[in-house]
């Protein structure tokens, strides 16, 4: 049953980037919404840009060591919403709430799926761009312990700071975004958290809306003492269908460092993201 459902699913994905291949055919666009479509798909390369977003992105990895052959799909909504605190500020937060199916671990109370715990992060930015163009934004950073099953989550309150720097010149966007969070409360059974999280970013948007780019999501567990670093590149394609403005994306993702037993080789994930320009 386990096999014939990992089938299905890896039907989807390919499937999924099929579908996504399609779409990064370039569309029509009236020629009077061009300049703001290509602008758009440079603010969504930008992670506190004052635009309302809500990426929809599935993750699926596949474990080593141990968990060889187990698998997780992660199904992350991540609603992205500025609100303005005056002529000069905004604070732009940033949300992640994970959807989390595990399967095919040796051990069967860790084959759950439900809602993990949401990580959610407030970036207090300047409406205008620093010296050299720097844009920046800081803040705090909260982790939830919303888990629905003891192995999907961590059990604990999580808080530390936030930071994003970038820069956009031209086609190029490159920038930082960086955390760590802190356990401060929450099951005293559980293991404390003290974790860095670090996401450097660059990439190229075209003139036909596509963007191009490379991130890691790195992050450093320092009580484990145990670095988990994907590389992922991505395509991702602005496109429109009605009134609605989307933009649908395909990544590899290799893991080129993982804890014991953690995830390994290649992963997949595909993003559609929504998109509200005011």
């Amino acid at each position: 049953m386990k096999t014939v459902w990992r089938k299905k699913t890896i039907s989807c994905v390919l499937m999924i980037i099929l579908a996504t291949m399609v779409m990064v055919v370039p569309l029509s666009w009236a020629q009077e919404e061009k300049d703001n479509v290509e602008e758009l798909a440079k603010k969504l390369a930008n992670p506190i840009a004052a635009l309302i977003s809500v990426p929809v992105q599935y993750n699926y990895d596949e474990y080593g060591g141990v968990a060889d052959g187990a698998s997780v799909n992660r199904l992350n909504i991540q609603p992205v919403i500025p609100f303005s605190l005056s002529e000069e500020w905004l604070v732009i937060t940033r949300t992640i709430v994970p959807l989390v199916d595990q399967n095919d671990f040796p051990l069967d109370a860790m084959n759950e799926s439900g809602l993990g715990d949401i990580t959610a992060s407030q970036f207090f930015s300047p409406r205008t761009s620093g010296p050299f163009g720097l844009i920046w934004g800081v803040g705090p950073v909260e982790l939830l312990p919303t888990a629905s099953e003891d192995v999907l989550g961590t059990e604990k309150w999580g808080l530390g700071p936030t930071v994003v720097a970038l820069k956009q010149e031209g086609p190029w966007t490159i920038g930082f975004l960086g955390n760590h969070i802190w356990s401060v409360g929450g099951d005293d059974d559980r293991a404390d958290i003290n974790a860095t999280y670090m996401q450097p970013f660059v990439s190229y948007t075209t003139k036909t809306k596509t963007t191009i780019g490379l991130v890691t999501e790195s992050t450093y567990d320092w009580n484990a003492k145990q670095w988990s670093v994907p590389v992922i590149p991505a395509v991702q394609q602005m496109f429109k269908i009605g009134p609605q403005i989307m933009q649908l994306g395909v990544f590899g993702k290799y893991w080129a460092e993982s804890p014991d037993n953690g995830p390994e080789g290649w992963g997949v994930r595909v993003q559609l993201t929504f998109v509200f320009p005011k």
